[in-house]
């Protein structure tokens, strides 16, 4: 979820604390949105990629919806674009080498949390973080290699904010229009910087996966390994970055995927 501070992405901005937690609670169109129906919208046979620009990004996006997909006996594959390597600029305890190692162990860690009946492969692509743009035919190039016919794709929104997680999801949709497959989008950052019935998200094709406790517990609990990102780094006095406030935010009973 690599958060680069004072980003602007058109006129998504990622800074500060965000949009309330109140707000999103109260949100009539959250409310008032259509039910994530799997097996209506996963064949069950499916091989279901998740496509996660950051280390993290798969559990703080889809941490109910691998549970629940576990549960329903589908194939999952988790491809992480980078290593999450440039989050910490400068620092003495998170250096790039240090990081290259750290955040994929957390990601595994992560994974144990959910306490699921299948291992999930990790296929790491090793594009450089922060410069996913830069490098969009690299992955493209990977992703085309290991896909496979009936594969139902789920990556981060086209719009959510952060470069990284853009250009990924861009590139995901276009290999999936080129391949006939289908593509699911979720929101990460779009919580931080949008509002609720902000226009800049296409509501009419959100649905919305309500998480049992358990589901929710687990997912918690997943999200709370990533401490390189929830932690103070203290050779530089570095924020968390992602902050409690942030986190609660994620961590709601439920995940928002857009799909037509």
């Amino acid at each position: 979820m690599d958060i680069i501070r004072h980003e602007i992405v058109e006129d998504r901005v990622i800074h500060g604390e965000g949009t309330r937690l109140e707000e999103w609670r109260s949100c009539q169109i959250l409310q008032q949105m259509p039910e994530f129906d799997i097996p209506s919208i996963i064949p069950s046979d499916a091989r279901v990629c998740i496509i996660a620009p950051h280390p993290d990004d798969e559990i703080l996006g889809c941490g109910g919806l691998i549970q629940r997909l576990d549960t329903l006996g589908y194939q999952i594959v988790l491809f992480a674009v980078t290593n999450g390597t440039a989050s910490h600029p400068d620092s003495i305890l998170y250096n790039p080498e240090e990081l290259n190692q750290i955040r994929p162990a957390e990601t595994r860690a992560a994974l144990e949390e959910l306490a699921l009946k299948q291992n999930i492969l990790r296929i790491a692509l090793d594009i450089q973080d922060g410069q996913v743009a830069e490098q969009r035919e690299l992955l493209k190039q990977h992703l085309q290699s290991y896909l496979q016919p009936n594969d139902v794709l789920i990556t981060t929104f086209v719009h959510d904010g952060h470069p990284d997680h853009e250009i990924t999801g861009q590139v995901t949709q276009q290999l999936a229009t080129e391949r006939h497959l289908s593509c699911i989008q979720v929101l990460i950052w779009a919580w931080h910087w949008a509002t609720p019935g902000d226009t800049r998200i296409p509501w009419t094709i959100a649905h919305q996966l309500k998480l049992t406790d358990r589901e929710l517990h687990y997912k918690s609990r997943a999200a709370r390994c990533f401490k390189s990102q929830i932690e103070l780094d203290p050779s530089i006095e570095q924020a968390p970055i992602l902050p409690e406030q942030a986190l609660q935010r994620i961590l709601q009973p439920w995940e928002v995927y857009l799909y037509e």
